[in-house]
């Protein structure tokens, strides 16, 4: 039987989801292929990314394989630090008290919300005309 070398967590966020595979390694970080600072350009994203590896202080040891998809870039990077929280959590147990202090744990529920017949979006209404 083949040994697991790697920890698995699937992260969620809107309508994205990432798939992410953390194994030992030098600290390269792969979203579908390419690398993560070419995929998303904005020092916020690349943040929300990092951080669960920033929280637990294993942002060089870890080698991050992420396939996402779904939603926007926003979410995907949102799926993707849930993902990587998640994974660390598999790999050592004695993170989850970083993880959950930073809100990195929990699935964030908010998503966009329904149209409503006879208005514009959810809730804006038509404007009104007198005549």
């Amino acid at each position: 039987m083949k040994k697991k070398t790697y920890s698995h967590g699937t992260g969620r966020r809107k309508e994205a989801v990432a798939q992410v595979r953390l194994m030992p390694g030098s600290g390269t970080i792969m979203i579908d292929g390419m690398p993560y600072d070419e995929r998303f350009t904005r020092i916020t994203h690349l943040q929300t990314i990092m951080k669960p590896l920033m929280v637990t202080e294993t942002s060089g040891k870890y080698d991050v394989l992420v396939k996402v998809a779904g939603g926007g870039i926003s979410g995907q990077c949102g799926a993707i630090a849930h993902g990587i929280a998640r994974a660390l959590l598999q790999e050592d147990e004695k993170f989850k008290p970083l993880l959950r202090q930073d809100g990195l744990l929990t699935r964030d529920s908010r998503a966009k919300e329904r149209k409503k017949p006879g208005l514009k979006r959810a809730r804006k209404a038509p404007q009104y005309t007198k005549r």
